[in-house]
């Protein structure tokens, strides 16, 4: 079932929306405290996990806090002994909680930053993907029987995770989050601070990239010889810029530890308010989302509910498709992934050259669907313990 479809299934029920976060780590509870903030009574919100008493203390903290601020309106309810690893288990959790919209903010190896690995060694993410699709696989093969017209936003590096679903002839995410979105402020500052606008929530950037310039433009400022699908407007305005300046100026200090997935969090965040946006009030919303209908990389994406029509699609008025679909297999490459097709996950010989003369680890060049588990563990085992873990 496609995202349209989806769509228009939850405008026809138009009543409560029930929405499950699968895993309740840092970007599950920044979300669950960011949707209890909006104290929406139509929410009821359901977080599914392994740990109860961790869980039950998480919701605690957060009802207590929204509370405070007069804000609780949302209904929480907590779901035991959801393991991510048993894909019987996950059915048994979508089936008796039917939930409208699933986030999956789990990770494997959780606790660790897989970049503080990649980035200083390799300067590319894509290593990590065996791991990043691990547990999003088993959640699609569980929401394919259990809950077909459920929406499911993927937290984990959506820009390879979800076309490789799709590759595989997988049920896969509607969404990813976070990545290219993380860069749309910085850009938009930027050029507040470069043009002296001091409303710049008025400017409206529209960018298509995948994750590894979401990273470089972020610590670095630059585009790594990759010129950046960027337009700008203010006020329905173009404005015109210098794509180096602009991109210079990207460079904001922030934290490095579990505060950062505040963004990821307000990136699935966004995409919920959106989607309950186009379903109950008619609106139109253009948000930034990487893996879009299993495409790779990162797009600008309408969800829009105007003129009595619900559905999701690729914002073309700025570039063209196949202009962004290439722009984000650049972007990719230098993430150390080659090209998804067939079903395998292929790195670059780049990435593979640079795994064995650090690590002394011979990374495969292809991955087949079937060999992810096995190669995620072999990643652990060679280069995560490796590295002091």
């Amino acid at each position: 079932m496609n995202t349209t479809t989806k769509l228009i299934k939850l405008k026809e029920n138009k009543m409560d929306v029930k929405i499950m976060i699968m895993g309740l780590g840092s970007v599950g509870q920044y979300l669950l405290d960011y949707l209890c903030s909006a104290g929406d009574e139509r929410i009821e919100i359901i977080v599914a996990g392994r740990n109860k008493d961790k869980m039950q203390q998480d919701v605690n903290i957060v009802r207590v806090a929204a509370a405070i601020r007069g804000k609780l309106r949302t209904k929480i309810k907590i779901v035991e002994n959801c393991d991510l690893d048993n894909i019987e288990s996950i059915k048994k959790c979508l089936q008796e909680n039917q939930p409208d919209i699933i986030v999956n903010t789990s990770r494997v190896y959780a606790g660790l930053k897989y970049g503080s690995i990649s980035w200083k060694n390799f300067r590319a993410y894509g290593i990590w993907t065996p791991l990043s699709i691990k547990y999003i696989k088993n959640i699609m093969e569980a929401v394919e029987t259990e809950a077909e017209s459920a929406i499911v936003i993927n937290t984990s590096y959506s820009d390879a995770v979800i076309p490789w679903l799709k590759s595989a002839g997988k049920a896969y995410p509607d969404f990813g989050s976070g990545n290219l979105n993380h860069l749309i402020p910085r850009i938009r500052f930027a050029v507040a601070q470069q043009y002296g606008i001091i409303d710049e929530w008025n400017i409206d950037v529209s960018l298509a990239t995948g994750h590894f310039h979401d990273v470089v433009i972020s610590k670095e400022g630059q585009n790594e010889g990759v010129d950046q699908l960027i337009a700008v407007m203010y006020k329905n305005h173009k404005i015109e810029f210098d794509q180096k300046e602009i991109l210079s100026k990207c460079v904001i200090p922030m934290p490095v530890d579990a505060k950062r997935n505040m963004m990821n969090a307000s990136s699935n965040y966004e995409i919920i308010a959106a989607i309950l946006g186009a379903v109950y009030e008619d609106k139109k919303t253009r948000i930034h989302v990487p893996g879009f209908d299993g495409n790779i990389g990162g797009y600008p994406v309408w969800i829009d509910g105007s003129d009595g029509k619900i559905e999701a699609y690729i914002d073309e008025g700025n570039f063209d498709y196949m202009d962004m679909v290439l722009h984000n297999q650049k972007s990719m490459y230098k993430d150390g992934i080659e090209k998804i097709e067939n079903g395998n996950l292929i790195y670059t010989d780049e990435l593979i050259e640079k795994v064995q003369r650090t690590f002394e680890t011979r990374l495969p060049k292809s991955v087949a669907f079937g060999q992810i588990d096995e190669t995620a563990e072999y990643i652990i085992q060679n280069i995560i313990k490796k590295a002091g873990k």
